[in-house]
């Protein structure tokens, strides 16, 4: 019994947490930033949705005028709170950027759009006034002691970082290499000052050469202390590659450009012996690039094998033959398998020829690979099926595969040993010998089942007769036919009402008021719950002014008070109900300014949800 009121318990928490989702409101998507900000000082600017959004379906604006420093930053957070057995589930992502103003004056962000279960949201656009600090003055004429020691803050902040302080550089492991040799690149970050952030404004393209990925994206670029031209850096890894050029001359590698934010920490000359807060905190950017390598790609020399198919590095080949001693009509499998370092993604299958007589069928490959700094490594399987048909003492040439070492520069043919293969009698016992058919020049191979794939014909008058009757012109038929036809005459009919309810804009107004107003008291509830007393007054007066204006018909201009309540007249609504209408909007309006109105959000809440519930069902009848 106690097991039962347990999972009884369970199912009511999952019901009214599946209730609850569904209910939830419409997704609401802001942006939020300062609304002044200084010229020459980073700010940040953050999106935010209450709900889950598409992948990848968030985008950015163009932010004309802002240089981006960093993002976009993703965080995501969700609570769920239960209240006298009610649950809620908020749900928060937030897309942050952090911006630097290019010019002083009124610049505005566009609008960020982002899509939740396929439907689209956007932002509003969001102004922001940029001041240039230098040109303000004093009620005296000259600037205030604060904005010059900031100004030679800045000043001193900009000398403080060198050239040599933040490096970017591209380690390249050989500058001279074969074609399809492997080549290992490296862009490591070399910073001997603390930065907070970092993002990149030019990727290189790897033109003429295969690229294979060696970082790990779900994890951050770990830091290592390494020593260059006589100081210490603490080094960051932002890209390793594998590159294998695929044609022979010159070939550039393109350089990678990022921008970094640094911290720099100045003194202060505000400084307060009690209160502290003698340091001011400057966010630097700085640009930065590695340098442009041009790489020599040697032609592979001449003088390849015939069973070199493009395959360089050190590999070595195994071969499993099957069974020297087979039965006609039965399927057997030669394998193959390539291991070793080098472009074992480019190895392709060697060439395997078998007997005439033996159906072969399509290679089947396998691999395991892993790619390291020295190269690719592990193996390449193949596998050759076949089915041997006819008996007999046949020979299985030999299997070659070459590759090219670059570390010796010449190539090398690995081999498999002859096999000597005998074909048995099938196993039903039938011998192709009886099948030999003399003076028409076959032999035992080519004759395959002959006897058994051709039937004797069979003679005399053909006994058919229909096993039931056609469908068509049947009684069935047309009783399907005459149901089809009704069906699309209710459907035409449907469609036609349809079609003439939605071009009545008034008619589909006044269906969809109740609608949108139990939304919008569903969001006022939420808002009630977190008390956010200013969106929740703001939310009820949404609630009640669209309803009257959708019910009614009223334009947003005659929406008035007076207006209502001769609506409501027309209607039959009772005068005591257009007073509390009049009453519920009055408290509305004052309750947003007043902090003494929280405690009166529940009587707004059921008074408002009771005023519509009366309306509606006196207007319906």
């Amino acid at each position: 019994m106690k097991q039962l009121k347990v999972t009884c318990t369970i199912l009511v928490l999952l019901l009214v947490q599946t209730f609850t989702a569904w209910a939830a409101g419409k997704p609401v998507f802001e942006a939020s930033s300062p609304l002044t900000v200084a010229l020459g000082e980073s700010f940040r600017v953050e999106f935010s949705l209450n709900a889950k959004p598409d992948s990848d379906s968030f985008k950015a604006p163009s932010f004309e005028g802002f240089d981006v420093l960093a993002g976009p930053v993703i965080s995501t957070g969700s609570s769920i709170q239960i209240i006298n057995g009610s649950m809620t589930k908020n749900v928060n992502n937030t897309y942050t950027f952090v911006l630097l103003p290019k010019t002083a004056g009124n610049i505005t962000i566009g609008v960020a759009e982002v899509a939740v279960d396929g439907e689209v949201v956007r932002t509003n656009p969001l102004p922001i006034q940029v001041v240039d600090e230098g040109e303000v003055e004093s009620p005296q004429g000259s600037t205030t002691q604060r904005q010059q020691q900031r100004d030679v803050n800045r000043s001193n902040v900009q000398n403080r970082i060198s050239e040599e302080d933040i490096l970017l550089r591209a380690v390249i492991s050989k500058q001279s290499v074969y074609k399809n040799e492997p080549l290992h690149v490296t862009y490591k970050l070399y910073t001997r000052v603390p930065f907070v952030d970092y993002s990149f404004d030019a990727t290189p393209a790897f033109n003429g050469f295969w690229a294979q990925d060696l970082v790990n994206k779900k994890t951050n670029a770990q830091s290592s202390r390494e020593t260059y031209n006589g100081k210490v850096y603490e080094t960051y890894v932002l890209g390793d590659w594998l590159l294998y050029p695929q044609q022979a001359g010159q070939l550039r590698i393109d350089p990678m450009g990022m921008t970094v934010v640094a911290q720099v920490v100045v003194q202060s000359r505000n400084y307060d012996p009690f209160f502290g807060s003698g340091h001011e905190v400057y966010n630097v950017p700085r640009k930065v690039q590695s340098q442009p390598t041009m790489i020599t790609v040697k032609p592979l020399p001449n003088g390849a094998p015939a069973s070199f198919s493009g395959a360089v590095g050190q590999f070595t080949m195994e071969c499993t033959p099957p069974n020297e001693q087979l039965a006609a009509n039965s399927a057997a499998t030669y394998t193959v398998r390539v291991s070793g370092t080098g472009n074992l993604t480019f190895v392709q299958a060697p060439t395997l020829t078998l007997p005439s007589s033996f159906e072969q069928y399509n290679v089947k490959t396998t691999e395991a690979i892993h790619a390291t700094a020295a190269g690719i490594t592990g193996y390449r399987q193949f596998e050759y099926p076949f089915i041997a048909r006819a008996e007999g003492q046949f020979e299985v040439p030999i299997v070659e595969f070459s590759y090219f070492d670059p570390t010796q520069g010449q190539y090398h043919t690995l081999a498999s040993k002859p096999l000597m293969m005998e074909i048995t009698p099938d196993t039903k016992g039938t011998s192709s010998e009886t099948m030999v058919m003399p003076g028409r020049g076959l032999t035992k191979e080519e004759v395959k089942l002959l006897g058994e794939d051709i039937r004797f014909i069979k003679l005399g008058a053909s006994q058919l007769k229909p096993v039931r009757e056609p469908l068509i012109f049947s009684r069935l038929y047309w009783i399907l036919l005459g149901v089809i036809a009704l069906l699309f005459g209710v459907i035409y009919q449907t469609l036609r009402h349809k079609i003439r309810e939605s071009q009545n804009l008034v008619l589909v107004r006044g269906k969809r008021a109740n609608k949108v107003a139990l939304q919008r008291f569903r969001a006022a509830r939420q808002y009630m719950e977190a008390q956010q007393r200013h969106a929740f007054y703001e939310e009820m007066l949404r609630a009640l002014w669209g309803y009257m204006g959708d019910r009614f018909n009223i334009p947003v201009a005659n929406l008035t008070k007076e207006h209502v309540r001769e609506e409501l007249a027309k209607r039959g609504i009772s005068h005591e109900e257009a007073q509390r209408f009049s009453q519920i909007i009055t408290q509305c309006d004052e309750a947003q300014y007043s902090p003494a109105a929280s405690a009166q959000m529940q009587e707004v809440y059921e008074a408002g949800v009771s005023l519509v519930s009366v309306i509606e069902q006196q207007v319906k009848r």
